[in-house]
């Protein structure tokens, strides 16, 4: 076996050219593939890791997402008395009614507009999401029209950054600080007081309600006793679901075309490694007889030519991954199509993405040589060598 692996490695060091362009040929295949399956996994990562498992979402039945979604003030009632929510260290109630509705902006960087998300906050909010923190200016103050904006707000939107003023709901909003969330969709997102926010929106209804259970086991209790309540058109969700389902459509929109695209672009990769594999099996004619002379059996030869197009396929694939790991350095933005929002993430390779892409690109060498390799192994002894 070891005979084999350095005859093969040889044999593609000799042929430096061709094993170059073919495995470049390879790599930008294997870099599409990663580049859109890293795309889908940081969309998808981005709103995962924006919940949190003992948190739960509450939004009226049938609505997609919270800006489809309306809760009057009598059902916020009803939902604030349930016995399974926890209490903070004051004794107080974590729980906020918040208001989710859309507005356009302009981009800071190119003309044109796109959909953001403005959340009406309560006292609770930030309590219970505790991987928000402030990194310029302060809090908005309650019962002024004073906003917050996430980071990827501030650098993306026109008069958006900390000292700006904003324009909506028929009045001007004072941004008086900046966010970060982390990678998550709340960087995308800007906040102020849900009681300012509602009479500027004219809307009398909150869009969702979220609540921190004081047991995480208490989870079943509460969403039967919510979604069975005839007072309520309502049902909950731990928060770590709502957001997995928020992505999901995207996520496999991407992951469908990143699919298509690679397997466009891999028929010219495998022509290619089989164009260079059966060059590889003429220029080697009497290579071939002499080692079926001393012994070497046909699925030895066979082995060998497989072995040297994965070897192909094994360069192409370490290539475009190098280079595609480079896009985890890249801030990209595109429409929610729950929310129809701007929502900025990166891209996110994980070893998942690392295995499939080296199992790909393995499997477009297999299948550019195998043929090559099976001419290769059904030579005649004396025909090869008479070749020579």
């Amino acid at each position: 076996m070891g005979i084999l692996f350095f005859y093969s490695f040889r044999n593609l060091l000799t042929r430096r050219l061709t094993t170059s362009l073919t495995a470049l040929g390879m790599a930008l295949v294997v870099f599409v593939f990663s580049a859109i399956i890293m795309l889908a996994e940081g969309l998808q990562k981005t709103l995962v890791d924006t919940g949190f498992h003992d948190n739960v979402v509450v939004i009226r039945k049938s609505s997609v997402s919270e800006v489809q979604s309306g809760i009057d003030r009598l059902q916020a009632s009803i939902v604030e008395i349930q016995p399974e929510i926890a209490n903070d260290a004051n004794g107080r109630p974590m729980i906020a009614k918040e208001m989710v509705v859309l507005i356009t902006l302009q981009k800071r960087d190119r003309d044109g507009s796109s959909n953001v998300v403005i959340r009406g906050i309560s006292a609770a909010s930030l309590v219970l999401r505790p991987q928000i923190h402030l990194i310029e200016g302060r809090l908005p103050r309650p019962g002024s029209s004073e906003i917050m904006v996430g980071k990827s707000i501030a650098k993306g939107f026109k008069s958006a950054g900390y000292g700006d003023s904003l324009f909506f709901g028929m009045r001007n909003w004072m941004v008086v600080g900046i966010f970060d969330a982390g990678s998550t969709g709340y960087s995308s997102e800007i906040w102020g007081d849900v009681d300012q926010m509602m009479p500027a929106f004219r809307r009398p209804v909150y869009s969702s309600i979220l609540f921190r259970l004081r047991d995480s086991m208490e989870f079943s209790s509460v969403k039967d006793r919510i979604q069975a309540d005839p007072r309520l058109t309502l049902e909950a969700k731990r928060e770590t679901v709502y957001y997995r389902e928020q992505s999901e459509m995207m996520a496999k929109f991407l992951r469908i075309l990143g699919t298509s695209l690679t397997l466009i672009f891999s028929i010219g990769a495998v022509v290619g490694a089989m164009i260079t594999m059966y060059a590889a099996v003429a220029n080697r004619t009497s290579e071939i007889g002499v080692l079926r002379a001393l012994g070497f059996s046909r699925l030895t030869i066979l082995s060998a030519f497989l072995m040297e197009s994965l070897f192909l396929g094994l360069i192409g694939g370490l290539i475009g991954l190098f280079f595609a790991s480079f896009m985890q350095f890249i801030t990209v933005s595109t429409t929610n199509f729950q929310t129809f929002s701007e929502l900025a993430f990166n891209f996110t390779l994980t070893v998942k993405i690392v295995v499939e892409s080296l199992s790909f690109s393995l499997f477009m060498g297999l299948a550019g040589g195998i043929l090559p390799a099976f001419r290769a192994s059904r030579m005649n002894i004396i025909d090869a060598l008479r070749d020579a």
